[in-house]
């Protein structure tokens, strides 16, 4: 046991130098704690189609313009998430369709005038524009020479050839004035019917693996792709003049603002600017167009791609860092716990497997509806955080229960308090393997990340999701590229904090 004794108090003394896992967790925290104070700007929300996107951008400008601040979370999801995300005060406007409100969001089986679904939405302390200028209904499309082939020109048509495949997106899947009520209309019997994102669903027309997809009337893309719109012959689809909602207790000027938008956009106009953000892959230049009232300007075309990619990149990595702090916070002294066995060690890693069992998207979506949660930057960190647990609670449970029973013998016959047996013998030993637990757990945050722009936290999953809507590869790979970049350097950055941290006597 003498023998054992000095080399036991050597290796004290190195740890009390290193300290390795308090000098990490001093670094996480002053990285987490870099994020930016823009104040209180107003928080525009957009769905994950083309014209939304393009609105959010209108709107944005149009707030920027006499001086307030706006920012524009793009392509949040469905009519559902954006409207919670209104009411819960994550966002403060967004452009919506009368038809959808009087359908989707205050759930009547009857025609509400305007001043109704005023008064109705009132009750929720939300306020809206008179409209746009636009009805943008849904409708029901197929490829031009399909149509005529089979002499297809309204949706009643569509009865004498249940063979057709559909694809539909899945909000007018679930939607009350959406696929099954329109079947049940109709008395459609087409039974091959899937669900598919809305730009990819144009692609999947065109290439033959659908014949019929659901629209928006002002899709660009319906005569770019030599689309023919079935008739509505037994009038189906209500009118969808496009509006803006706004929380009631946002500022006056800004609802001021957007006021002016009222009576200024036609059908015509809006597929026009639709097609420019199509052709432009930028919805900021078709906004331009709106505001220029003729040809986009070439020298305003919002930021340049290197401020959009710091934008996005430090919050990417403010979502990363976060979570991450969070996990080793709480993973450590959870596997701490867990490496002692029995039922709550069990419990415990089995609680960390289970989360990372469920996909990401799921869990996010499990949070959203929560208290505190919602649509918002808190939810992603939330999931993230749960996501980055079992690695490091694993790898801190592995490293303990490695260290030699001899070891720990010996630090009990020196009389070492339990704290400072782990402190200064213990979690130094284990060092290595925690500090590998939590280099996986970073790695996975950087990537599952850009799922946060699904309910727009940003980071970035912002042109991901962009290109995505725009089928633009170019886009994708925008988002796609600098969140691998980012993953090496992160994966970098862990080996050499490895020389840094670890105690000499134990690197590799």
């Amino acid at each position: 046991m003498n023998s054992v004794r000095p080399a036991l108090v050597g290796r004290g003394r190195r740890a009390r130098r290193a300290r390795p896992i308090g000098r990490f967790l001093l670094l996480l925290i002053l990285f987490a704690s870099i994020c930016t104070a823009n104040g209180n700007p107003v928080i525009i929300g957009s769905k994950k189609f083309t014209e939304s996107y393009v609105l959010g951008e209108i709107a944005k400008r149009t707030l920027m313009d006499p001086g307030i601040p706006a920012e524009h979370r793009q392509g949040m999801g469905g009519t559902i998430i954006l409207w919670q995300a209104l009411r819960g005060g994550q966002i403060d406007v967004y452009p919506e369709y009368a038809g959808t409100i009087t359908q989707e969001i205050l759930k009547s089986d009857r025609s509400l005038s305007l001043d109704q679904i005023r008064e109705s939405l009132a009750k929720f302390g939300v306020g809206m524009t008179e409209p746009l200028g636009f009805n943008n209904t849904y409708a029901l499309v197929m490829r031009h020479s399909e149509a005529q082939r089979l002499g297809v020109r309204t949706i009643s048509d569509l009865r004498r050839y249940p063979q057709l495949k559909i694809g539909l997106t899945h909000e007018f899947l679930d939607r009350q004035d959406g696929w099954w009520p329109l079947r049940e209309r109709y008395a459609l019997p087409q039974q091959n019917v899937i669900g598919i994102d809305h730009a990819l669903g144009y692609a999947a027309l065109a290439n033959g693996s659908i014949d019929i997809k659901d629209a928006y009337s002002t899709d660009a893309k319906i005569e770019q792709n030599d689309l023919v719109v079935l008739e509505d012959d037994l009038q189906f689809f209500p009118k969808y003049e496009a509006v803006f909602l706004f929380r009631l207790s946002i500022r006056g000027d800004a609802i001021a603002a957007l006021r002016r938008l009222e009576g200024t956009l036609d059908e015509r106009r809006m597929i026009r600017l639709n097609a420019e953000a199509e052709r432009t892959k930028n919805y900021t230049r078709a906004a331009d167009l709106y505001f220029n009232r003729g040809a986009a300007s070439a020298n305003s075309v919002g930021d340049s791609f290197p401020q959009k990619l710091a934008r996005w990149t430090l919050r990417h990595l403010q979502l990363a860092g976060f979570s991450l702090l969070l996990s080793v916070i709480f993973g450590i002294p959870l596997g701490i716990i867990a490496s002692r066995g029995g039922p709550i060690g069990q419990l415990i890693i089995g609680f960390a497997s289970v989360v990372q069992t469920i996909p990401s998207l799921a869990l996010l979506a499990l949070l959203v509806p929560l208290p505190f949660f919602g649509i918002s930057v808190r939810t992603a960190i939330a999931a993230l955080f749960l996501y980055g647990l079992l690695p490091i609670v694993r790898n801190t449970a592995t490293g303990l229960q490695d260290i030699p029973r001899s070891l720990r013998e010996s630090a009990v016959a020196l009389g070492l308090s339990p704290f400072v047996r782990l402190w200064e013998i213990y979690l130094p030993m284990a060092s290595r393997s925690i500090l590998s637990g939590i280099k996986t757990s970073a790695v996975i945050n950087v990537g599952t990340a850009t799922l946060a722009a699904l309910i727009g936290a940003g980071g970035l999953g912002e042109p991901i999701l962009s290109g995505l809507n725009l089928n633009d590869h170019v886009t994708i790979l925008e988002g796609a590229i600098p969140a691998a970049v980012l993953a090496l350097f992160v994966q970098w950055f862990f080996d050499l904090l490895d020389r840094v941290l670890i105690p000499k006597g134990l690197r590799l």
